[in-house]
């Protein structure tokens, strides 16, 4: 995932992990799953997270964007946000994620966005809007994850 080390991180961010010795890029990042099927992060905060994936070999028999392809773009995007959201001293668990397909995509890339709708001290909920390249709307998604308390680093 070379690609993924032009990810926009507020500095704030960049210096509370490496100050913890911690990659970023990967810690945030769309993992072995969110790899193979080519999603990428371009931006990432608490506030917004941005991500790309390509509809090519993402498809479903009929040819058009799998509804799954597309719930795994919305649940990268809204939990790195809320593991932004969480900082350090959390993780992040995926709780329920819905998705409504509003229509489909044949070609090209698909874009999500992940806004914040609820942050707080055990939960954090973000909607995700997956968009095709002439910024119509494809899925419209919601995610909620539980704010655990990170395991104690051992040495």
């Amino acid at each position: 995932m070379g690609e993924q080390q032009h990810v926009k991180f507020p500095q704030e961010v960049i210096d509370e992990y490496a100050a913890l010795g911690i990659d970023i890029v990967a810690l945030f990042s769309a993992g072995h799953l969110g790899s193979r099927m080519g999603v990428e992060i371009v931006e990432a905060s608490a506030d917004r997270v941005v991500g790309t994936m390509p509809v090519e070999g993402n498809t479903q028999p009929y040819g058009l964007l799998h509804g799954g392809a597309s719930a795994v773009l919305a649940e990268t995007l809204g939990s790195v946000g809320s593991m932004l959201h969480g900082g350090s001293t959390k993780i992040a668990v995926g709780v329920d994620l819905n998705c409504t397909h509003h229509r489909g995509a044949r070609s090209g890339l698909v874009t999500g966005v992940a806004t914040p709708v609820h942050r707080g001290r055990s939960t954090a909920t973000y909607e995700i809007v997956i968009s095709d390249e002439e910024g119509r709307r494809v899925c419209t998604a919601r995610l909620t994850c539980l704010l655990r308390d990170a395991p104690a680093a051992t040495n």
